[in-house]
């Protein structure tokens, strides 16, 4: 390490070097952190400056002291960056930054290497002065000249020039900063100019009411101080036709496939924009704001919104925030996503305004043929997965009304459950001991097929099968799985049971039992994991039909009763049973 670090500061000596005969431009500065404190910031300052050396400071504006090493020509940050992060002496979120993204230096004291000046002694390190000895904050922003700002005439002119939504969003700031706190109209009335006379006294200049385009600037770096390190850019998307904020600090583009543009994740926070583009009418619109919702990039729960010609749609759970809107306009449907860490409000709040803010339609649209053609799955999207079901299982129709009899299994700790994967459903009663459990939907359903549930047992050793969704719906339709009758009795004498001799799959669970008439016998039980015992794989378990009419009774639901009957052909089964299985999801 002490090799490394000793080429390290050689190589860094030049770089200081080319970098202060360089333009600002191409100056490049490592920032560590950033401090609301000018007495903090000095103290961390003494902390670095003890381990390593071309430690500064600089004046962010609005309070805000940066820690930063430099300057240095890109490349030699870059490497400064990687080797101190390795080694852990700085920050794991330390990040480049630009001189243009500091105000003034106020250490080490008499250097201003903003401008190319550097601190009269030749060390490059030094000990700051006593507290007593700093200077004032208002001092500090002193110690670079700076361009006269506007005259109180000038600067009614420039904010004359402003629009709606920019003064709204100046009223935002002001906001936040805790100087207004009435309507975000875009009136700059007696109340607003009130805040803005409070702000530019806090921020020690003359308070005229009339902020300048330079303050106007500097509330908003306030604002956004906390986005240091996002590097938020606009980004110009000429396929896509769409030019937008997009934090590139934390995202860089992944890939184009129609109709998104995807940004994924350069690092360890769990971020990701979509740009979304393309050709369309209402009923493409329609369908996309479908489709969304399909995404795993969408939580289920949250806000949605669809109006004749946009739509906004809002999806979280405990992991992340998502936020997409979409619009319209002239045959051409644009928009964008951003999804965001649920633990990071402030950072996602602002980023969000400001992708609203600068979201701008330009010329062009995504072509459909835009994409990799070699990356196919069922479960992806235009390169985007489908959010998939915890778990699913089988169950039956046992009205006219859509009520479903299925498996405690299937509906147990979920934030929603699903029949078919469309329609929506809620538990109406759950029985522990029967493990049954009696779902109703949400909105009206007319079942194709509706269960005929036996009255008794058949005769052991008669033909049986259970019809279910084996693979939990990847087929798409319920599958027969035959067997046989081995006793009308659980293992234990349970008079409720039926014991079956057959092999079905788990994705079976809470699928009806049939005879060979087509009658529906029972329903059948997932296989127990919580036993020391393992019985062979062919010994299953069923909950009979004259139990889960009982329990259908009491909760007012009349069962169809069946009229036994000649034993049917295997397709004919089939298609019975087909029009009565539904698939149960649990997301």
């Amino acid at each position: 390490m002490l090799r490394i670090l000793l080429s390290l500061i050689f190589s860094i000596t030049f770089s200081i070097s080319a970098a202060l005969a360089q333009s600002s431009d191409d100056t490049v500065w490592v920032q560590l952190e950033a401090q609301p404190s000018l007495t903090v910031a000095q103290d961390r300052i003494r902390g670095y400056a003890a381990r390593m050396q071309d430690v500064n400071g600089f004046s962010l504006g609005g309070g805000w002291y940066a820690v930063a090493l430099g300057p240095y020509r890109r490349e030699d940050a870059e490497r400064v960056l990687q080797v101190y992060r390795s080694e852990g002496l700085i920050p794991i979120d330390a990040y480049l930054a630009r001189s243009a993204d500091y105000r003034s230096q106020f250490w080490p004291v008499g250097a201003n290497l903003l401008n190319g000046v550097a601190p009269a002694t030749s060390q490059v390190v030094e000990t700051l002065p006593a507290a007593s000895e700093q200077p004032a904050e208002a001092e500090v922003a002193s110690l670079a000249p700076q361009e006269p700002d506007e005259t109180v005439r000038e600067a009614r002119a420039s904010e004359a020039a402003l629009t709606r939504d920019q003064k709204k969003r100046l009223q935002e700031y002001l906001q936040w900063g805790g100087y207004y706190n009435s309507a975000i109209d875009g009136a700059f009335g007696r109340g607003t100019r009130n805040s803005m006379a409070a702000w530019q006294a806090d921020n020690g200049v003359e308070p005229t009411g009339v902020m300048t385009t330079r303050q106007r600037e500097m509330i908003r770096q306030q604002y956004l101080a906390v986005l240091k390190g996002m590097d938020l850019r606009l980004v110009t998307n000429i396929d896509a036709g769409i030019e937008m904020q997009i934090p590139t600090g934390v995202v860089r583009k992944a890939a184009t496939e129609y109709p998104f543009v995807r940004f994924e994740a350069s690092g360890d926070l769990p971020a990701a924009v979509l740009m979304i583009s393309q050709s369309g009418d209402q009923n493409t619109l329609f369908g996309l704001y479908d489709i969304m919702q399909t995404l795993e990039v969408v939580p289920l729960n949250g806000p949605r919104e669809r109006l004749k010609s946009s739509f906004t749609l809002v999806g979280e759970n405990a992991d992340v925030i998502s936020y997409t809107q979409a619009s319209l306009e002239d045959g051409e449907i644009k928009g964008f996503t951003l999804v965001w860490p649920a633990d990071d409000e402030e950072r996602r709040t602002r980023i969000l305004d400001e992708m609203k803010a600068g979201f701008k339609r330009v010329d062009g649209v995504l072509d459909p043929a835009a994409g990799d053609e070699t990356a196919q799955s069922i479960n992806l999207i235009a390169g985007l997965q489908v959010r998939k079901p915890r778990l699913s299982r089988s169950g039956f129709f046992v009205d006219s009304n859509g009520h479903v009899v299925t498996t405690i299994e299937a509906v147990n700790a979920c934030e929603k459950i699903t029949l078919e994967g469309d329609y929506d459903a809620e538990v109406s009663y759950l029985d522990e001991a029967l493990g049954i459990a009696i779902l109703s939907p949400k909105s009206n359903l007319a079942p194709m097929g509706v269960a005929a549930l036996r009255s008794g047992a058949p005769r052991l050793k008669s033909d049986v099968a259970v019809s279910g969704y084996s693979y939990e719906g990847v087929l798409g339709a319920p599958t027969l799985t035959f067997g046989q009758l081995s006793d009308v009795r659980g293992l234990r004498g349970e008079p409720e049971l039926a014991r079956l001799a057959l092999a079905p799959q788990p994705g079976d669970a809470g699928g009806p039992v049939f005879d060979t008439a087509g009658s529906v016998l029972g329903m059948l039980l997932p296989r127990a994991t919580d036993s020391a015992q393992q019985l062979p794989n062919e010994v299953n378990f069923a909950v009979n039909a004259d139990a889960i009419r009982a329990l259908l009774e009491q909760e007012g639901i009349a069962a169809q009763m069946a009229n036994g009957g000649s034993a049917l052909a295997p397709e004919d089964l089939t298609k019975q049973a087909s029009g009565m299985t539904v698939l149960v999801s649990c997301w």
